[in-house]
């Protein structure tokens, strides 16, 4: 699966896992939404849920690099399949233990989760001292969102787990 990055370039470039795949030869960044290749874009925004059954789709996934304040519905105006990730919870540093703010990598390693390709996801999550604990983390639900037939199914497992925290915050409120 070839990795594509619409790289904003508005955070902090330290901390931007974007730049460390492309220093690494593991992602291609794009300036423009023009020059990013049609592919499966890993976009919050989009209706459909990503399944297995986006596999035969393409073999290119996109994600937009940009600062989560930044990050608008217009930013991911970009050609291909658009889809959203469902819920897990971020390892990196800067947002750990938060659902749906994951990084660029940790993005992609749980769409090639999802799509079968467990190997790629650990090989890109290696450059990253967190890069493990990401895994460990979501591993059951990563493991039942890469079991589904489609979309459907990957959202109805995914609500299990957002009923669980509404259930989890509820106690914790009482």
């Amino acid at each position: 699966m070839n990795l594509h990055v619409r790289y904003e370039g508005d955070d902090d470039p330290d901390k931007c896992t974007a730049r460390k795949l492309a220093r690494f030869d593991l992602a291609d960044l794009h300036r423009s939404a023009g020059a990013t290749p049609y592919g499966i874009v890993l976009n919050p925004h989009a209706e459909q849920a990503l399944s297995p059954a986006d596999r035969a789709e393409t073999d290119t996934l996109v994600a937009l690099d940009c600062s989560w304040e930044t990050a608008e519905r217009a930013l991911f105006e970009m050609p291909g399949v658009h889809r959203a990730l469902p819920f897990l919870v971020a390892a990196n540093p800067v947002n750990y233990g938060k659902p749906f703010q994951l990084t660029t990598v940790e993005a992609f390693a749980a769409a090639l989760v999802v799509l079968g390709e467990r190997e790629r996801a650990e090989e890109i999550l290696a450059k990253f001292t967190w890069g493990e604990t990401f895994l460990e983390l979501n591993a059951e639900p990563l493991r039942r969102y890469a079991d589904c037939e489609d979309s459907t199914e990957v959202v109805e497992i995914q609500q299990e787990y957002l009923d669980a925290g509404d259930e989890q915050a509820e106690d914790e409120s009482a």
